[in-house]
């Protein structure tokens, strides 16, 4: 009984010795942190504003930590390929998420992911705003948002909008437009934005709540008319444009694009990416390429970044069940 005892002493203080060194070990960790090369996964293609803003900030990261911080597009389902590498990824660093609107959206719009975007992603930082943009044919008779709002109620059904398909960022900004305003707008679905612009452009369809990043070359060309933008505020590339919300008083829907890791990575780890990337958002030369990107820079602390997203799965979970929206 006595060697009992004393065995499960031993065991017990070995333990407590080994809890111990849990956050030294994790210390060591995070001051070796990067010591070979990170992944930034991206859930959508190549050469979109979403990827182009994740090569940005993995180039600030690689000049600044020595190390490549390499973007790695896994495209399909929303995003959801991408995000499920990354909450199944150990929690070391060397593994991250470009977060996106879409993720928000998603939370809400499948019921039987294999994860939990809350409980199994841990946020770093919010790197910029993204704005959406109310544009119509230049032909087209509606002027203005309250043109708009008017034909849609004299007329319902009658106009359509185009996005990039059903559940996206697109699709969910109108249908909250359309709930907001109480008009009745026709869903055209495509299989992305570019052809609904596109489609737009020819006449086929009469409205769009397109990315800033995909309209701004056709609005400073003239090819489309802005009638409003979907930003909280103004936006200083399109500075006579008016918000939705002068009209619609309450309606905001800008996405956001940020960082995050897998769940459980060492905070002193997050803190070096939180701190290096607000760095990178505070310097000349990135703002200016958000902005050319039709994002407005943001940073912040890690803490902020999640209750950004919080928001947005709550806002556009309502949104969703209002409009009985159902994944593609």
């Amino acid at each position: 009984m006595a060697g009992t005892r004393r065995s499960l002493v031993t065991l017990a203080a070995s333990s407590a010795l080994g809890l111990a060194a849990l956050p030294r070990v994790a210390q060591a960790q995070a001051q070796a942190y990067p010591n070979r090369p990170a992944r930034i996964l991206v859930g959508f293609a190549a050469g979109g504003a979403t990827d182009i803003q994740a090569r940005l900030m993995g180039q600030w990261l690689s000049d600044r930590l020595g190390q490549q911080f390499v973007v790695d597009n896994r495209s399909g389902a929303s995003g959801n390929i991408a995000t499920e590498m990354v909450a199944r990824a150990a929690p070391d660093g060397y593994t991250l998420l470009q977060v996106v609107t879409p993720h928000a959206i998603n939370a809400a719009l499948y019921s039987n992911l294999p994860f939990n975007f809350m409980h199994d992603i841990a946020p770093v930082i919010c790197a910029a705003r993204l704005a959406y943009v109310a544009v119509v044919n230049p032909a087209y008779s509606v002027r203005s948002i309250p043109e708009l709002i008017a034909k849609a109620k004299a007329s319902p059904g009658t106009i359509s909008y185009g996005s990039a398909g059903s559940g996206t960022p697109q699709n969910i900004a109108v249908e909250l437009f359309k709930m907001m305003a109480e008009v009745n707008l026709l869903h055209v679905p495509y299989r992305g934005g570019a052809p609904a612009v596109a489609d737009l452009m020819a006449g086929h369809i009469q409205v769009v709540f397109s990315p800033l990043s995909e309209a701004i070359e056709q609005i400073r060309a003239g090819k489309l008319r802005p009638l409003g933008v979907t930003t909280a505020a103004r936006l200083d590339v399109l500075p006579d444009v008016p918000r939705i919300a002068d009209f619609v008083p309450g309606y905001e829907a800008s996405g956001f694009a940020g960082i995050a890791v897998p769940r459980n990575t060492p905070a002193a780890i997050i803190e070096l990416l939180n701190r290096e990337l607000n760095a990178g958002l505070a310097d000349p030369t990135v703002r200016a390429r958000i902005l050319d990107l039709g994002g407005t820079p943001v940073g912040g602390t890690a803490a902020e970044f999640e209750a950004v997203l919080k928001a947005a799965i709550e806002k556009w979970g309502r949104v969703i069940r209002f409009a009985g929206i159902k994944a593609d």
